[in-house]
């Protein structure tokens, strides 16, 4: 499996990417966990504007078997959504980390970034 080292992540399985200024954030799920949820069909997120506070739920996923909910690494306001995935959500199984990505945030405290894991720690945690 693959855990980008430029990436922050959950024990809930979500990743963050920083932003070059810091202040906003790219939001989407591991590779460990859209291989967990198997094939991806449906993708929904709060809408644009909507403020929520750390693992707080900012939307599900759907797979084939399963729906499963979405957690906010961080607190902030839902910027934009990846459009996307409304057409192909699979992007999301073929590549988490890049095309399948799912919201943008505006932070709100930065120093919450600290509380997550680094690439390292979470793949020791999913083993």
């Amino acid at each position: 499996m693959d855990f980008p080292d430029d990436l922050y992540y959950t024990e809930d399985h979500e990743w963050l990417r920083l932003s070059d200024d810091g202040t906003t954030a790219t939001v989407g799920i591991t590779d460990f966990a859209q291989g967990e949820l198997g094939d991806i069909v449906f993708v929904e997120v709060e809408p644009d504007g909507t403020p929520l506070g750390q693992d707080e739920v900012f939307g599900t996923v759907e797979a084939v078997k399963t729906v499963s909910e979405l957690y906010m690494p961080v607190s902030g306001t839902l910027k934009s959504f990846n459009e996307e995935l409304e057409a192909t959500p699979e992007l999301v199984n073929d590549d988490p980390y890049n095309e399948g990505w799912m919201v943008t945030i505006a932070m709100e405290d930065a120093e919450e970034v600290e509380k997550l894991m680094s690439s390292e720690d979470y793949a020791a945690m999913v083993g």
